[in-house]
């Protein structure tokens, strides 16, 4: 089936809820055993029956089976946040003295995760540059265990090549984990490529109505899958029926939402491009972005997330963002509407100065998650923002000039 059908189908089988043609919410915490010998079989594993929403849901199951046929694995795990999902699988498959290596720009959160958190634990982790397949070779370790990859890269919409990647990890015998938040699977498949387990903040385009936090882990491996449930399930991490009600929901519009954001998001890149306040525009679906034929070769399509610099640096960036009326100054992405956020003093606020400038996340870098509005209004939004943003700038220099 094609990627719409499987969005509108995947997870649903009516005759499992008496005919539903959308999965209930099944708002229960516990469920009750036929027999005590059922019972039993249940808490033994020799029978597939439920027996508590924390170790398993109908609801959560049906979100699970969808986004494991979107992302053609071999099965997943529901998580109550994005980051729930990133934790469960580095606590699942790491121990004491291993080693990950990661790439960089990586969601702020992940970083601190890694390097502060799993720190405690004895576990360490070099970061090397998304874009430079090289660095990641010369990177790797003797006690290296897992190679975590986040492509394209928050917030600078850097790739990294996936293939290349998933041979090093092959080679290795060691897992490639990959965040594939911002493009999701409607545009890019890792576990295709050959990527071990794929995680996703749900909260963003897989629900898309930012009115949930929800994450995702998709397995290729039945052995690896089952490591990652037994902790998600151990440590509390796994999502509730209410949640996964609303990410199903909107799933089954993703399809549409992903294409129309898109479309938008290519005329207003190369509408930025020849923009003078806009110094510079990072986009997979420009030409000028220096990784334009890899996004080609590994994406279907280059996404909704634009990254811009604007001439001015923070004053300017402060300016435009004050001065949108279409667009709404807030922090996530996916979403219908869209989203405009200022990375170096707000998602990315914990990283420091240093790894800021290793991350190419400068005082004038913009990020904006493109939504479903009409082009032309988005379009204008923009234009008006950045004029405001042009004169806020000239009118401190005037005002810093000797008389």
């Amino acid at each position: 089936m094609g990627l719409n059908t499987k969005a509108i189908h995947a997870g649903l089988e009516p005759h499992e809820h008496r005919g539903a043609v959308s999965v209930p919410i099944y708002q229960t915490s516990t469920f009750a055993f036929p027999s005590a010998e059922e019972g039993a079989a249940r808490f033994a594993g020799r029978s597939t029956g439920l027996v508590y929403s924390r170790l398993g849901n109908p609801t959560v199951q049906a979100l699970e089976q969808a986004v494991t046929e979107l992302e053609e694995g071999r099965g997943a795990v529901a998580t109550a946040t994005g980051m729930a999902a990133v934790t469960t699988v580095l606590f699942a498959l790491l121990k004491k003295g291993d080693h990950i290596l990661a790439t960089q720009p990586l969601y702020g959160a992940s970083r601190k995760v890694m390097q502060d958190n799993l720190a405690r634990f004895g576990i360490s982790v070099t970061f090397v540059r998304a874009a430079d397949s090289a660095a990641l070779r010369a990177a790797f370790r003797s006690e290296t265990r897992m190679i975590f990859v986040e492509t394209p890269a928050n917030p600078t919409l850097d790739l990294v090549d996936l293939e290349s990647a998933a041979a090093l990890a092959r080679s290795a015998g060691v897992p490639l984990v990959v965040d594939n938040t911002f493009a999701g699977p409607f545009l890019q498949r890792p576990l295709k490529l050959g990527a071990h387990v794929v995680v996703h903040s749900m909260t963003k385009s897989l629900n898309g109505h930012s009115d949930v936090v929800a994450g995702v882990i998709v397995a290729a491996d039945a052995a690896l899958l089952d490591s990652i449930r037994q902790t998600a399930t151990r440590m509390g991490m796994t999502a509730d029926p209410h949640q996964a009600w609303l990410v199903l929901r909107g799933i089954r519009t993703l399809g549409m939402r992903v294409e129309r954001a898109q479309s938008n998001a290519i005329e207003l890149a190369r509408w930025l491009e020849r923009q003078p306040a806009v110094a510079s525009v990072r986009f997979p679906g420009l030409p000028s972005h220096p990784q334009y034929e890899l996004a080609r070769r590994q994406m279907s399509g280059p996404g909704s997330m634009i990254s811009f610099e604007v001439r001015g640096g923070d004053e300017a960036a402060r300016a435009l963002l004050n001065n949108v009326r279409v667009i709404t100054l807030a922090v996530s992405l996916g979403g219908i509407e869209s989203l405009i956020e200022h990375p170096a003093s707000m998602t990315h606020t914990a990283a420091t100065a240093a790894e800021l400038r290793a991350e190419s996340v400068t005082p004038g870098l913009i990020r904006l998650s493109v939504g479903c509005e009409d082009l032309d209004d988005l379009r204008a939004d923009l234009a008006q923002a950045l004029a405001a943003a042009e004169t806020a700038v000239g009118e401190t220099h005037l005002a810093g000039a000797p008389a």
